[in-house]
């Protein structure tokens, strides 16, 4: 099975709604030269709705690791940017009230095949399991380049921390 279907395998439920079931992570599976890092944004919604824990704790169960977090409130520049190829589109107005209306959270995560197993995890709105399904909330870039695009507009070079995750099973030297 493909590092997707790995990562779809563990998107859907098993027992309880959001809980990966036991196997492989997408971590582990490639080189650090082959990581890749992805933009994740919980919007206005996602924040006011608390559901921040559930979000970080589906991308943490998957393995990824966190490189960036910060809560802000989105102002007209920074979603013109953002969705510079959707300025055209008549909901347009509606989706700059929208994202303009609250705080948001962006993140950035990292790991092998984050992007695309990213995609699966956040699914659509009618799929079990997913996170939009679960959650009725839409984050996330859809390629590698996108993500680095969208990455460089909401953080500076500075604010992703570099860390290794090695020895993520022994912090105490137990």
């Amino acid at each position: 099975m493909g590092s997707l279907g790995r990562c779809l395998a563990r998107s859907l439920p098993r027992g309880q709604p959001g809980l990966s079931p036991p196997g492989p992570r997408c971590y582990g599976s490639a080189p650090a030269a082959l990581q890749e890092k992805t933009l994740v944004v919980a919007k206005p919604d996602a924040v006011q709705r608390r559901l921040l824990g559930d979000i970080i704790r589906r991308f943490e169960r998957r393995g990824f690791k966190l490189v960036a977090m910060k809560l802000l409130q989105v102002d007209r520049r920074l979603v013109d940017q953002h969705y510079e190829q959707l300025r055209l589109k008549p909901f347009y107005p509606a989706l700059v009230t929208y994202m303009t209306s609250g705080p948001v959270v962006a993140m950035v995560w990292e790991g092998y095949d984050v992007v695309r197993c990213t995609r699966a995890m956040v699914g659509d709105s009618s799929a079990v399991g997913t996170i939009r399904g679960d959650l009725s909330v839409h984050i996330t870039s859809d390629s590698v380049e996108t993500a680095r695009r969208e990455i460089g507009f909401w953080f500076q070079r500075d604010e992703l921390v570099a860390w290794d995750s090695r020895d993520r099973d022994n912090i105490y030297g137990l």
